[in-house]
C-alpha cells in the first residue's frame, strides 16, 4: 500500500505541475477537439477522487462533488466563476481527504462505488483505479502542455525525455514524418 500511496502522490504531483507558469488563458484554453484542457483536467481529478475516497468508503468529502444531473463534461472545465485558485485549493482539500482516507483504513477495506451500480470494492483496487486515472490524464496534461509552450517532461522540462536541444528535436520530428509519409 505504501508504494501505491508514493505513485499516486507523484502522479498528482504530476498532473498538477503541467498548470505552473502558465497564463489563466493557456490553463483553460481547449486544444483538441474534445475541449481538453489544463485546469479542467485538475478539476475532473479533484471530483473523481473526491467521490472514489469519499463517499465508496462512508467519508464523504465535505465539498463539491460530481453531480447526476449536470451538463455534460461539466467536470472537464472550470467556468467563469471558478478560478485557477479556487481549483487549486480544491485539489489540495480533495488530496488531503483521500490521504487521510488512505491512512485510516487497511487495504482491504471495504466500499461500494454507487456510480459502479454499487459494485463492491476494496481501499486498494481503488488506490489502483485512481493510479491508473490520474496518470491517463497526466498524459493528456503532458499533451496540453506541450502544445501550448513546447514544454515536456514528467514533473520538471526534460526529466524524462533524452536531453536533446531544439535542433536535434527537429530533426527527430522530421524523421518520425517522414516514415509516417511513407505510409500515405
Amino acid at each position: 500500500m505504501d508504494d501505491l500511496h508514493r505513485y499516486l502522490r507523484e502522479a498528482r504531483e504530476a498532473l498538477l505541475s503541467k498548470l505552473d507558469g502558465l497564463s489563466e488563458y493557456d490553463v483553460r484554453r481547449p486544444l483538441v477537439p474534445t475541449g481538453t484542457n489544463l485546469l479542467g483536467l485538475v478539476k475532473h481529478v479533484a471530483l473523481v477522487a473526491s467521490g472514489y475516497f469519499g463517499e465508496t468508503f462512508g467519508r464523504p468529502f465535505p465539498g463539491p462533488a460530481l453531480f447526476e444531473d449536470a451538463a455534460p463534461n461539466a467536470d472537464m472545465w472550470a467556468t467563469a466563476d471558478e478560478s485557477r485558485d479556487d481549483l487549486i485549493d480544491l485539489w489540495h482539500r480533495v488530496w488531503a481527504h483521500a490521504d487521510a482516507t488512505i491512512e485510516a483504513l487497511p487495504a482491504d477495506a471495504p466500499g461500494a462505488v454507487r456510480w459502479w451500480g454499487g459494485e463492491p470494492v476494496t481501499l486498494q483496487l481503488i488506490m489502483v483505479h485512481m493510479l491508473a486515472e490520474v496518470n491517463r490524464h497526466a498524459g493528456h496534461a503532458d499533451i496540453v502542455r506541450e502544445l501550448i509552450d513546447g514544454r515536456a517532461g514528467w514533473r520538471t522540462p526534460g526529466d524524462n525525455l533524452p536531453d536533446l536541444d531544439a535542433p536535434a528535436w527537429a530533426e527527430y520530428h522530421e524523421r518520425l514524418e517522414a516514415t509516417a509519409r511513407k505510409f500515405t
